[in-house]
């Protein structure tokens, strides 16, 4: 149950004192209220242009806020990733993912802590700000987020299928996956039976996502699956991959 936002809750999430609780939240966050409050060696142009930026959507305001961090001289990741504020930790993310400098591997590394954050939101936003790289080169990020399937947390296993899904969720799409997802087989074929649901819906989306391109490789694999993978997290993953191809 969302609630209804007070003007109490909404004073505490402008400010920096507590985390979104669900979506509805994260939306209402006034970003430039909470740039001042966080960040207050901004400058009156920088909140400007942010107040600006009201009407756009939030993955570019959440970049927006990144920039002018980086422009401020306080784009260091690190002062940002441990902040009370969801939102706030989502700025480091795209620090991290705005980085010029750093390639494609170093940027994963340094996402790392994020990805792996107990707030939903925060771990959007580690993929989300990394897209544009992964887009650039997904057979690299592939290759760089393989191990990643094997790791204990379910939210690391979850970003490696999340952030390479072929359509995704406010993202660019990644031509190559629409085309040719038997490249990405390695990593489904490692996370085909993970036990954790946050999981099995990130494996279940991504092929959902390759159906719609490629309706005859899809139906191939989870016959195959059907075949070899007798237990019910499979079972689901088959279901929700299937979800919106029309039966023959």
């Amino acid at each position: 149950m969302s609630g209804t936002l007070t003007a109490e809750r909404l004073n505490a999430l402008n400010t920096g004192s507590v985390a979104a609780s669900h979506l509805a939240e994260c939306l209402a966050v006034d970003f430039a209220a909470l740039l001042q409050a966080v960040a207050p060696a901004l400058g009156h142009d920088a909140l400007h242009r942010m107040r600006d930026a009201e009407g756009k959507g939030i993955t570019q305001r959440m970049a927006l806020a990144a920039r002018l961090l980086r422009e401020s001289g306080q784009g260091d990741p690190a002062q940002w990733q441990d902040h009370a504020s969801d939102t706030v930790r989502g700025w480091a993310c795209y620090l991290i993912g705005s980085d010029a400098s750093a390639t494609l591997p170093a940027k994963l590394r340094a996402m790392r802590p994020l990805a792996d954050d107990p707030h939903f939101g925060v771990r959007e936003w580690a993929w989300l700000a990394l897209r544009a790289d992964i887009v650039a080169a997904p057979l690299q990020a592939l290759e760089c987020l393989q191990p990643w399937t094997q790791h204990a947390s379910p939210y690391l296993r979850r970003f490696a299928c999340e952030a390479l899904r072929p359509r995704g969720v406010w993202a660019t799409h990644i031509a190559l996956f629409k085309q040719h997802p038997e490249l990405a087989s390695p990593l489904l074929e490692a996370l085909a039976n993970d036990p954790q649901r946050y999981v099995q819906d990130s494996v279940g989306n991504w092929l959902n996502d390759a159906g719609k391109t490629q309706p005859g490789w899809l139906r191939d694999l989870c016959a195959r699956w059907q075949r070899e993978h007798d237990g019910s997290a499979n079972a689901y993953i088959r279901r929700r991959a299937l979800r919106s191809l029309q039966p023959r």
